[in-house]
C-alpha cells in the first residue's frame, strides 16, 4: 500500500487535471452555443437561395443543366469524386475525428482517381502519417467556421465539376442530431438533385419578375452560393458536434477523476490510520522495552 504522502501527490495531479477538464468543459459549452447562434441567424439567407433556385427551375425546368448533370456516359469504374473531409483541429473529443476519417478512409480512398480535400488539422496530420495524398490542402482550421471559408471551397468544387476534371463530389462531416447524438455523414454536394430544391408551394411573384441578363445566368450564379451554404452548414455542425463531443469526454474525465479522488480518499484513510496505529505500537513498545529494562 502507498504512504499517505504519495497519495495526497497523487490527489493533488487528479484535483489539477479537474481544473483542466472543467476549463474545457466550459470552453466548448461557450463555443457551441455561438455557433448554434451563428448557424440560426444564416438559415433564412440559405432557405431563401434554395426557395430562388426552385422557383427558377419551376419558370424555365431547362436552366442549369450542367449543375444537374448526372454524366450518366462515364462508366462507374471511371468517374472521378471529390470528398472535403471535414475535422476537428485537436483531440480529446472521444471518437469524433475517428469517425469522419473512417468514412473518408472507405469511400474516398477506394479509388487513386478520387481527390480528398481535408478542413482541420487532426485529419492532415492523419493522411499525412499515412502517406495519402491529399490533393487540396485548404489551410484552415475547423476553428471558427465561416462563409469566406465555405465560399472558398464551394466556388473551387464547383469549378472542378464545371471543368470536367470531378463528376460527383461529396462531404464528408458530422452532424448534430441533438445534445448528446451526432453522426459522421456523407453528403452529396453535385450534381444538385432537382427533387432538394423543394418549397412549400406558396404563391409567389416570380412570373413578374425579369433576370438580367437572362434566367440561365442568374442562376448560374446563385448556385455557388447554395453549395458554399451547404457546405457552411456542414461547417458549422461539425464545429458543434466537436464542442459537443469534447464537452461529454471532458465531463465523463471529471466523473472519473471524482470517483479516483473518493477511492483514493479512503485509502488515504486507511494509510494514515495505519500510520497512526503503527506510531502508537512503537511507542507503547518502546514503553515496555523502557520498564522491562529499569526493571
Amino acid at each position: 500500500m502507498a504512504n499517505s504522502r504519495e497519495i495526497q501527490a497523487r490527489m493533488k495531479s487528479i484535483k489539477d487535471t479537474m481544473k483542466i477538464t472543467n476549463a474545457m468543459y466550459m470552453i466548448s459549452s461557450s463555443k457551441l452555443q455561438k455557433a448554434r447562434r451563428d448557424l440560426k441567424n444564416t438559415e433564412p439567407y440559405f432557405y431563401a437561395i434554395q426557395e430562388s433556385l426552385a422557383k427558377i427551375l419551376e419558370m424555365s425546368p431547362e436552366t442549369g443543366n450542367e449543375f444537374f448533370d448526372e454524366r450518366e456516359n462515364i462508366p462507374k469504374h471511371e468517374r472521378k469524386q471529390g470528398y472535403i473531409v471535414v475535422t476537428a483541429d485537436k483531440g480529446m473529443a472521444g471518437a469524433y475525428n475517428h469517425n469522419v476519417i473512417k468514412i473518408a478512409e472507405k469511400e474516398a480512398l477506394s479509388d487513386n482517381k478520387n481527390m480528398l480535400f481535408v478542413v482541420g488539422q487532426v485529419g492532415r496530420r492523419y493522411f499525412e502519417k499515412k502517406n495519402i495524398p491529399v490533393d487540396i490542402n485548404f489551410k484552415y482550421t475547423a476553428q471558427n467556421p465561416n462563409m469566406n471559408r465555405a465560399r472558398i471551397i464551394s466556388e473551387k468544387v464547383v469549378e472542378l465539376f464545371k471543368n470536367g476534371d470531378l463528376d460527383e463530389v461529396y462531404i464528408v462531416y458530422t452532424r448534430m442530431v441533438n445534445s448528446v447524438t451526432f453522426n459522421a455523414e456523407i453528403k452529396q454536394l453535385l450534381p444538385l438533385k432537382k427533387n432538394r430544391l423543394v418549397t412549400d408551394g406558396a404563391e409567389n411573384n416570380y412570373q413578374q419578375c425579369y433576370f438580367e441578363p437572362d434566367v440561365d445566368t442568374v442562376f448560374r450564379h446563385i448556385v455557388p452560393d447554395y453549395v458554399a451554404g451547404y457546405v457552411y452548414s456542414a461547417l458549422v455542425e461539425s464545429y458543434c458536434s466537436e464542442h459537443n463531443a469534447r464537452m461529454m469526454a471532458m465531463q465523463t474525465a471529471t466523473d472519473a477523476a471524482k470517483d479516483m479522488l473518493k477511492r483514493l480518499g479512503i485509502e488515504y484513510n486507511r494509510a494514515r490510520q495505519a500510520a497512526i496505529t503503527q506510531e502508537i505500537t512503537e511507542v507503547v513498545a518502546g514503553s515496555k522495552a523502557q520498564k522491562n529494562k529499569s526493571e
